[in-house]
């Protein structure tokens, strides 16, 4: 994957957007900063930034996804690949329903994914460093670069959907005694029911990840 770097923007996902509104670049491509000043997180918050951390986002056509990849699952899916990637360097970090990756019971990375024409484009924060006592950082001694590499090797492999979802479903039981927002609203994952396209039942409702 073709990579840009910056030593600071104040959005590796806004740029990215720019580029691919006023341009036609090579696909896949990647945005990463050294630092972020106005990065975006999910359901609008801010992502917070300091420098010596990842931020990066990446676009990929939707035809070249895996052929049974959902957009709804989009958010899931790279998420667990990124999961995976950490993993096999040896951390301990879990996927939270359906974006963020925790350490016990403080986010050290999360992603959303936007539709942009016929792009995905998936915004990526990862905590090499403490930011907040609200987070915690990552748990193993990798370089950024190695970071990346990796997760691009395994984005290229293509695995399908059912694949990785089969995975992410004997671990989901790792959700149970924590939350999400549902609606704007905390909600306990204790009785939720995951489907098979990712998506949550909870009190009979079915909820999608859509970020």
């Amino acid at each position: 994957m073709k990579t840009l770097f910056f030593k600071s923007l104040p959005s590796t996902q806004l740029y990215l957007k720019d580029i691919l509104k006023k341009e036609r670049p090579d696909l896949p491509l990647a945005i990463v900063a050294d630092n972020q000043t106005a990065g975006i997180g999910s359901r609008d918050n801010s992502w917070v930034s300091k420098e010596g951390n990842l931020f990066l986002s990446f676009a990929i056509e939707l035809k070249e996804l895996p052929s049974d990849l959902k957009l709804e699952s989009a958010s899931i899916y790279f998420s667990y690949l990124l999961k995976e990637t950490l993993e096999a360097e040896g951390s301990q970090v879990f996927l939270k329903w359906p974006n963020d990756l925790y350490l016990q019971d403080k986010k050290i990375a999360g992603m959303i994914t936007n539709i942009v024409g016929n792009v995905l484009v998936c915004g990526v924060g990862v905590n090499f460093q403490n930011v907040t006592d609200e987070f915690s950082a990552l748990d193993i001694d990798i370089r950024r670069e190695e970071l990346l590499k990796y997760y691009f090797a395994n984005i290229e492999k293509k695995i399908l959907w059912k694949q990785v979802f089969s995975k992410y479903k004997l671990n989901f039981q790792t959700n149970q005694k924590i939350f999400t927002h549902i609606h704007g609203e905390k909600t306990d994952l204790s009785q939720a029911l995951l489907e098979d396209d990712g998506s949550l039942t909870i009190n009979g409702e079915r909820i999608y990840s859509l970020r």
